[in-house]
């Protein structure tokens, strides 16, 4: 059987405290090492439409909100998790380069509302596409079965650190 460079540390712990259950460390030390790759390979290519991590998250969160592509600042804070400072230096960033534009609430003298602009919508439908390929790619050494088996346990282990959407969220 193959063996990764997990188990060569798994190996070097049961020599030196064979009294310690690592087999957690097996799991974790997976999970991080593949999170580490995808996120290397991944960004690689989002480069190939000059967009990071960051900046695809902010447009697909657009795209996927439907028409009219528009969400407030507030609302793209909640869904990506970001401070306050992290989003407007992305926002400033994707303006910039013309893949969103800020314009005033139509309800709300004081708010604004970030919408995509015909360039980022073209964008980001272009990036999801490859990027949903890319993932394929990278889940290629599984089967279909095991895939859906290894996103049933992920969500299980998510769930527990209390990573769940609330009813409201469906909707």
């Amino acid at each position: 059987m193959n063996q990764d460079k997990v188990d060569r540390v798994l190996k070097q712990w049961a020599k030196e405290r064979p009294d310690l259950d690592t087999s957690a460390m097996g799991v974790v030390g997976r999970i991080s090492r593949a999170s580490r790759y995808f996120d290397q390979y991944l960004q690689k290519n989002f480069a190939r439409f000059e967009l990071n991590q960051g900046e695809f998250d902010v447009l697909a969160t657009l795209r996927r909100s439907g028409p009219p592509f528009e969400l407030t600042p507030k609302d793209l804070l909640n869904a990506l998790m970001l401070t306050s400072g992290a989003m407007t230096n992305r926002l400033d960033r994707l303006e910039s380069a013309g893949h969103i534009e800020r314009k005033a609430h139509p309800t709300d003298r004081r708010g604004v509302l970030v919408k995509l602009t015909t360039k980022g919508h073209t964008t980001i439908d272009k990036a999801v596409a490859a990027h949903a390929d890319y993932e394929l790619q990278l889940l290629s050494p599984l089967s279909t079965a095991e895939q859906q088996q290894l996103a049933a346990l992920m969500r299980k282990l998510l769930i527990s650190f209390g990573d769940q959407i609330s009813d409201e969220d469906v909707a």
